[in-house]
């Protein structure tokens, strides 16, 4: 028995060696690691502050104040944050190539330091791709998954951003070390370089990269850059409208739609049918001391405001586009006005999220804060939510509400 476990071992071993030495080519290198892994860091922090943004707006706290201006904030902030998150693919792809040849470091732990270091690398690793994974199915609108998206996306979010604190505080001494490259000419500098080439044993401990390894650790870098260089000219033109043409990978183009605006529900998604939105459709208005019901010609009576908002949905397009309609804060002024608290909207629809939402008071009291009427100059299609829909500054797309039902003064 005890000769088949040294076989045994000894073939690991060499399995391990094998393994080693065809992994440790020049790229592969500690400095790598570091560049990627600065890179990661900064995409991490980006779409971490920009989504827990759009987490805030669509779960809003009492303490917090939202600001519906500049009406494109969201549009800026939610674009950003699905586009790092896009450009993190290639980029955790490379971090992950860059750091493959320590799995085969012999014996696998040496302590406790190094069993912290394999824990905070597997969070890490599992974290990331899992909230990449599903963020770019939520881009796709494809859920082949049975929990929620927002909540999963949310909490996974926070175990990201605390793995990468831990990874950071286990590898510092070698983040430092190796945060800058080895100057050309080490007698320029006042101290010789510290050894910072080889994350691996190397014979000889002063010797310098060959330009060959040179060249190769930075074509290594040059393809994930070029990689999330494509991606992001393949879907920065879903937000940036200069860029549209370019937006092969998107799947959602501005400009294509009904009305020339693209459509995340159709109605016939959302289950709202013609006949609910027929002629004899009102809308219940029920104010801060009196209720009532509204036709869409009795709306289309009252004074119209047109103005230029952006549609911004989480999944990272959007689109400005011309809205007219009757500012929300004199609609409620005919049923007595508000009670500060915000009001809640009611949809027709059916199916999906967000048939019910909140708005706060900041939104209800801003004068762009519409219940449209038309799109374009034209009456909305039932797509866009005919027979009238929300749109307000600076509210992820999700919460303009489509087909209104009633909205109601919170107290």
């Amino acid at each position: 028995m005890a000769g088949l476990t040294a076989a045994a071992s000894a073939r690991v071993e060499r399995f391990v060696d094998a393994a080693r030495e065809r992994t440790s080519t020049p790229p592969r290198r500690t400095r790598t690691t570091v560049v990627l892994g600065r890179a990661l860091g900064v995409l991490v922090a980006v779409c971490f502050l920009t989504g827990l943004y759009s987490h805030l707006l669509q779960n809003p706290v009492g303490w917090l104040p939202l600001f519906p201006r500049p009406v494109w904030l969201y549009q800026v902030t939610q674009g950003t944050h699905v586009l790092a998150g896009l450009v993190m693919v290639p980029v955790l792809l490379g971090k992950l190539w860059a750091v493959y040849p320590r799995l085969f470091t012999w014996p696998p732990v040496t302590g406790p330091v190094a069993v912290l270091e394999r824990g905070s690398i597997a969070l890490l690793v599992g974290s990331a791709l899992v909230e990449v994974a599903i963020g770019v199915m939520n881009i796709a609108q494809w859920y082949a998954f049975d929990f929620s998206f927002r909540r999963v996306h949310f909490v996974l979010a926070w175990v990201l951003v605390g793995s990468v604190i831990l990874h950071i505080a286990v590898k510092l001494p070698l983040i430092i070390a190796f945060w800058r490259p080895v100057p050309a000419d080490p007698a320029a500098t006042e101290q010789p370089p510290a050894r910072t080439w080889p994350e691996h044993p190397d014979p000889d401990p002063d010797r310098r990269p060959t330009e060959a390894e040179a060249i190769s650790r930075r074509g290594a870098l040059i393809a994930v850059a070029a990689s999330a260089g494509a991606i992001l000219l393949g879907t920065a033109g879903q937000t940036v409208a200069p860029l549209a043409s370019l937006a092969v990978l998107s799947p959602r183009r501005p400009g294509i739609g009904p009305q020339g605006l693209p459509v995340n529900r159709t109605a016939a998604e959302a289950g709202v049918r013609q006949r609910d939105v027929d002629d004899d459709w009102t809308i219940r208005i029920a104010g801060a001391t009196s209720a009532l019901a509204l036709s869409r010609s009795e709306l289309a009576a009252l004074p119209q405001t047109t103005a230029d908002l952006p549609i911004a949905c989480v999944e990272g397009w959007s689109q400005t586009a011309t809205w007219t309609g009757v500012p929300l804060r004199e609609v409620l002024e005919l049923a007595g006005g508000t009670a500060g608290a915000g009001v809640r909207v009611t949809s027709l629809q059916v199916r999906g999220a967000f048939s019910r939402t909140v708005m706060p008071q900041v939104y209800v009291d801003d004068p762009l804060t519409l219940i449209a009427l038309k799109l374009g100059g034209e009456e909305l299609d039932i797509d866009h939510g005919y027979p009238a829909r929300i749109i307000a500054p600076g509210r992820p797309g999700v919460m303009q509400t489509k087909w209104l039902s009633s909205i109601e003064v919170l107290r």
